[in-house]
């Protein structure tokens, strides 16, 4: 076993991005894990690192640019496929940093950006989890994001997200909102990409997840190519590592130490 940490910003297409790389297990793969629409490094706590112990494997986290301890955007306007572009960054950070065996672990836009870095970049991804991914757009998400909207504007969000954010928390937070609201995001849609990926997939949803209907999940499991397993939890929305962490921390582990 080595210790070999990297906790530092790194350059990617000329902008800076914060990356936490522990590499404590040789020859072993590393877990990716990529953030929602709102999340940072910092937002994870303690879960990675304790899956990593568990499972001995070495961890990635890092912060998209315009969140967390990255650069801002330079615009808060994205365009329809934002989603595609932060999968081919995701390949040229683990091509950086040298990560052959990625498991990637993806909560919402992660979870999306996992799937679409599985089907375009497979000789690098070992398996991926996702948690309550979208691979389409649906009216229930577009609820939960004008409820979201609302609560920005009546609650203390904003200075909660600045903790984590800074001065960049109008920008995630229209970015987010303006782009999966938009007329032209609507026919957003990545399933012709699912055929491609061949990697085992465990899929975690919420049954009462406010932003996405359990056919996010069957319709995926149904079309990628590799193994499946699906865990649907019920009670809980959004967020399975926050609202029901043992749960999702003994499927993930009981998943990644069944990899061949």
């Amino acid at each position: 076993m080595t210790e070999h940490t990297i906790d530092k910003i790194i350059q990617l297409e000329g902008k800076n991005i914060y990356v936490e790389y522990y590499h404590t297990f040789d020859g072993r793969p590393t877990i990716v894990f990529l953030h929602d629409s709102l999340g940072c490094v910092t937002l994870w706590r303690d879960f990675p690192q304790k899956l990593s112990e568990a499972v001995k494997c070495n961890v990635l986290v890092y912060d998209r640019l315009g969140y967390g301890k990255s650069d801002p955007m330079p615009t808060h306007e994205r365009p329809v496929n934002y989603l595609e572009l932060e999968a081919d960054l995701l390949n040229e950070l683990l091509i950086q940093l040298d990560v052959k065996d990625a498991i990637l672990f993806g909560h919402s836009d992660g979870g999306s950006i996992a799937l679409i870095t599985a089907a375009k970049y497979p000789d690098r991804i070992k398996a991926i989890i996702c948690e309550a991914a979208h691979i389409f757009v649906e009216e229930v998400t577009l609820k939960g994001i004008y409820k979201a909207m609302e609560g920005y504007r009546t609650t203390n969000l904003a200075e909660r997200l600045a903790k984590y954010h800074g001065d960049k928390v109008e920008s995630i937070f229209k970015a987010w909102t303006e782009t999966w609201t938009s007329a032209a995001y609507k026919i957003w849609n990545i399933e012709y990409l699912l055929k491609d990926i061949t990697c085992p997939l465990l899929f975690i949803q919420g049954k009462a997840d406010e932003y996405g209907t359990l056919e996010q999940v069957n319709r995926t499991i149904n079309q990628v190519c590799g193994i499946t397993k699906k865990l649907v939890i019920p009670n809980i929305g959004h967020t399975p590592h926050k609202e029901a962490p043992e749960q999702t921390f003994d499927a993930a582990k009981d998943f990644i130490m069944k990899l061949k």
